[in-house]
Order: structure tokens, then sequence, then C-alpha cells
């Protein structure tokens, strides 16, 4: 990823430098070109060249605008649109894949203006912005070729006071959040010939271990044995690679008494078990952990940003591998504090490892409110597509809440019925409930998993679409996207809440 820095004025322009120039809708061009000063680019030039491409400021168009002089395309005009932060945040990455497609001609430094034709930006635009510019940089590589030359700095320039502290601390923030939403991408992107459950548990242990007021405990199968995670260890045995759970506790001195539990799919590569997916079906099940990546990625921001608040992070780790071992349809199941489920279909392993995780949380860890997040079921891609979460919450308070960070962090989520006309599907006459009892596949998964939460208000995000990007959007880069981390994030720097709040708006 590139380097951010912060900026007051436009900084004179370097022969490896190029500049953004933001438009708003109409083709409003930033009132800093009208300056007294000798403006960088000619209102005049960039008018034409607007008009001449049909360029009318829309968020993420972009024209190349010809300067005598200058190397080709060192100055790009981008559409900024109304100044949304979903418009801020197209127009950053845009800009930022712009100038990093200059670099093998020498671009190094990107002068990225955020002062739109609306208004100037504060605190959390610039957030919205450093995020933006590090997360549309980020490139997971293992070549053995050299890697091409990438841009090296963006140089973000707001008309604030770059000393306020307030914008300060916001640009810290979203380093700092970026830097966490990328370890969740290297998580994911990893190859599952390395990431086997303890190898997730250690990049857990390395990376965390040592932060303020962190403790990592990593539970291994005779743990698990012992704790009762039958979900867990029924899934992970058909693999060489045994099972782990990583418990990930954060609490600040000051600390209030509301200790959220964040339960994150852990599998680590799956095959559907004996229930066994065809090829195509297999080739993307290095991510089925992204989960488990975006809340340990969470946590990792809440600790380097020392927020005030205790929470736990909870990942339950396996291989769904076949061999002779593995779990079995028509299996029953025992998870943590007893409750049982009769395994009708060995794909369906992610709420297996979720119900343990969420009952542990609840009876073990002390939990005051419970949210999952996975790559659950196919179901919530063909509702929602690729860039939309489903949200499920035993509370409208606690939905609210989650949709508004959502909106804040750029992940968009999209809530879900919790029908209790569907509860009968999950009817076993051996066990207390069955993993696989049909369509509506999204709620019935749903469903499954909340007598494991008891009365705590729960919420569960079903990321199967937006946890994987095909191509790159804006901050999405192609691979694992590392979506939920900073949902969860905004929503523990709110506090946390699960009261009734304020509608957000769509």
């Amino acid at each position: 990823m590139p380097r951010v820095e912060i900026l007051v004025d436009l900084p004179v322009l370097g022969p490896d430098d190029v500049l953004a120039v933001p438009v708003g809708t109409g083709a409003a061009l930033p009132a800093w070109l009208a300056g007294g000063s000798a403006p960088p680019v000619s209102p005049e030039l960039l008018t034409g060249a607007l008009a001449d491409t049909g360029n009318r400021g829309s968020a993420g168009t972009v024209t190349n605008v010809p300067i005598a002089g200058r190397r080709p395309r060192s100055v790009v005009a981008v559409g900024i649109g109304e100044a949304t932060l979903p418009d801020l945040r197209s127009y950053v990455a845009t800009a930022v894949r712009r100038a990093q497609s200059l670099a093998e001609h020498g671009a190094r430094r990107l002068v990225l203006p955020v002062d739109s034709t609306v208004a100037p930006a504060g605190a959390v635009e610039v957030r919205a912005a450093v995020e933006a510019a590090l997360l549309s940089g980020y490139r997971f590589r293992e070549l053995s070729r050299p890697h091409p030359p990438r841009l090296e700095t963006v140089a973000v320039v707001v008309a604030a006071d770059a000393a306020d502290p307030a914008v300060v601390a916001a640009g810290e923030a979203g380093r700092l959040t970026a830097e966490a939403v990328a370890w969740a991408r290297d998580l994911v992107n990893t190859p599952s010939n390395v990431k086997v459950p303890a190898w997730l548990a250690e990049q857990a242990v390395d990376r965390l271990g040592g932060l303020p007021h962190v403790s990592v405990t990593v539970l291994g199968p005779d743990e698990l044995r012992a704790g009762g995670f039958g979900g867990v260890l029924a899934v992970g045995a058909g693999s060489a690679s045994p099972p782990r759970v990583v418990v990930v506790r954060y609490r600040h001195p000051e600390a209030p008494a509301a200790h959220p539990v964040l339960v994150g799919k852990g599998i680590t590569f799956d095959t559907g078990g004996l229930s066994i997916k065809p090829t195509a079906g297999m080739r993307e099940m290095k991510t089925d952990m992204a989960g488990g990546a975006a809340v340990l990625a969470a946590l990792d921001a809440v600790a380097r940003l020392e927020l005030p608040i205790a929470v736990t992070a909870v990942v339950p780790a396996a291989e769904n591998a076949v061999s002779g071992s593995s779990y079995r349809p028509a299996d029953v199941v025992r998870h943590v504090g007893g409750r049982t489920t009769e395994v009708l279909n060995t794909d369906a392993e992610g709420r297996m490892v979720l119900a343990d995780g969420l009952a542990y949380g609840r009876l073990e860890l002390g939990a005051t409110v419970l949210v999952d997040v996975a790559t659950l079921t196919g179901a919530m891609k063909v509702a929602l597509g690729t860039r939309t979460a489903g949200l499920f919450a035993t509370t409208d308070g606690l939905a609210d809440a989650l949709r508004t960070a959502g909106v804040q962090a750029g992940e968009p989520s999209w809530r879900m019925p919790l029908l209790e006309d569907h509860v009968d599907l999950l009817d076993s006459p051996v066990a207390d409930a069955n993993n696989a009892p049909g369509g509506p596949g999204g709620t019935t998964a749903a469903l499954f998993l909340r007598p494991f939460a008891g009365d705590l208000p729960w919420a569960h995000l079903d990321v199967a679409g937006p946890a994987r990007a095909g191509s790159d959007d804006a901050e999405v880069v192609k691979g694992g996207t590392g979506f939920g981390a900073r949902t969860l994030l905004h929503w523990l720097e709110a506090g946390a809440p699960v009261e009734q709040g304020p509608t957000v708006e769509d």
C-alpha cells in the first residue's frame, strides 16, 4: 500500500507527481482553481477536456487532462459527485488506480485534494479518504519475478488545518483501520496449503499478542474436547490439520461493563466434506475464513486505536476435508452448552462451528451482545449480490446500529427477516435441530444459529457475497476484501449500541 500524508496546501508539482482534480455534479470545478495564486492547471483547459469526454462529475468518472510540457496524463479530473461518503471513496479510489497505472512511467506521488464543490472535508471525510487511498492501493502477490513499480505516496490535501487534532486523529484512524483491513485481506488471500488452522492461530498470536490490553488464547484439540466444542471437532475431524479456536480478548482499563463478543467463521478450506462440492465450487474456498479474518482485524484496529471498551473475538478454525474420519450425514453432534444437531449435509459446516463460538461467548466469556460474521450461504449471494451483506438481528436497535456503522464504513448491508414461519424446517427426530433445513437458505441458517445466542441481543452478518471480489472496483481489490471489519469497528467506536436509535437512510 502507498504511504499517505495530509497537507494543507497544494504542493508544487514535481515531475513524478500526478494531480487529481475533484469534479462535482454538473462538471463543477473546485474553488481553489480560481484562487489568487496561479492554479496548477487552467480551468478553461479542464472545462474543455471535461466537455470533450462528456464527464459531468459523476462519482468515479475520470478524464485525462493534457498539459503542455508535462508527462502525459499527469493531471486527471475525477468525478466526486455530490461528495457523499460513497462518492468521496469512489473519487479517491479512482484517482489512486489511475495514478498507479502511471507508476511504470515514473509516477511516484498522487496529489489528492479532497475538498469538494459542496463542502470542505472534515475529520470524517479525511478518515474515509485515507482508508480508500490505502485500500485501493492494496495488492497481495507471491511472485518469483520482481513486483511492478508502485505508487509510493498519496498526499491528501484538505482546507482544514492539518495540525487540527481532529484531522490528525482522523488520518491516523484511517491509516490504522486500513492496515487492519489489509491484514484481513492477507489472511483471506493466503492459499490453504499454508493457511491451516494452526497457521491462522499463529498469525493472530504474532500480530495481536503484544498489543496493549490484549490477551490471545488458542484452544487445541484437547481443550476443545474438554470444552464440548462438538461442532468444531466434527467439522475438523476429516483433516490432517486439527482445528483450533482462537480467543482474543481486549479490555481497556476504562472499559464499561458492556462486553460484546464477535464470532467469525474460520473454515480455512472447505471441500464440503463427504457432501463434497464440485471442483468449481471449491476454487474460492480458501476465502471461507473471511468472517474470522474480519473479527480479528476489527479487534486489531480496536487495540491499536486503544478504544475505551472491552471486546472479545472468537474464531473457530477448522478445515472441512474428506477422509475416513470425516463427519457424516446422520451424525448427531453436541455443541458447547449441550444443544444437539443432526447433520444432514456436511457442507453446512459454517453454522456448526459458529454455534460453538456463539454458545462459548454467551456461557463462558460473559458476553452482553453477540455478533457473528460468516461467508455462510450461497442464498445470500443470490439475494443481495456481491456488494451487500445480509444482516439478521434479534433487536431493531442492534440492526440499525450495525447498518449505520456499515454506511459509515462503506460496507452496505440489508436487513433480512428471521421469520418464525420457517422454524419448523429445523425439526429433527433425533436432535434439537438439523443443520440443512433448506430454503430460504439465508434465513434458515440464521434461525439455526439463533438459539445459541440465548436471550442476548444477537446479529448475524452473512458476507458470502462481499467477502470476495472477482475484480477491482473502487476500494475493493480482486480477492479477499476484508468486508465486515470496518462495520464492526465503527459499531464498537460508537459504544456497541443495541438499543433503538435513528433509522439509517440508504
